[in-house]
């Protein structure tokens, strides 16, 4: 749903446009994982072993839904607060995707959201480059 409203958009760039699109989408791919990761982290029988994995999934989880919405607005695209938002959504998919590797051999869960993690934080250094211009 989402790629077809920023398809139809009338103020989308052209090549930057698919590039933000792409990245909007792993942004709010990678939020949906964090939130469901830190919800199976707190079911979890040995719970308090994975409080540092549920706070940095909280944390993305919130960092890359902001930039997935910020990202996916085409409109006045000049100065805009998207620039540090791309550099902070990669840091905490960074973060998270090294807490949530370390339990990975024991929590599929964790293993699905580092890699979604991983995935989010190179879709936001991609875009950076169009980000600044």
């Amino acid at each position: 749903m989402l790629n077809a409203i920023l398809e139809d958009h009338p103020r989308k760039p052209d090549l930057v446009g698919d590039l933000m699109g792409r990245c909007a989408q792993a942004c709010f791919d990678c939020a949906q994982a964090c939130a469901a990761c830190a919800d199976a982290c707190l079911g979890e029988d040995m719970v308090e072993l994975l409080r540092r994995c549920i706070r940095l999934n909280q944390d993305c989880a919130d960092i890359c839904f902001a930039t997935g919405c910020v990202v996916s607005r085409f409109t006045e695209m000049g100065a805009t607060a998207l620039p540090p938002l791309l550099i902070a959504c990669a840091e905490a998919c960074h973060l998270c995707a090294d807490e949530c590797q370390q339990h990975a051999t024991r929590h599929v869960h964790c293993l699905v959201c580092a890699r979604s993690c991983q995935a989010c934080a190179q879709a936001c250094r991609d875009v950076y480059p169009a980000a600044t211009d």
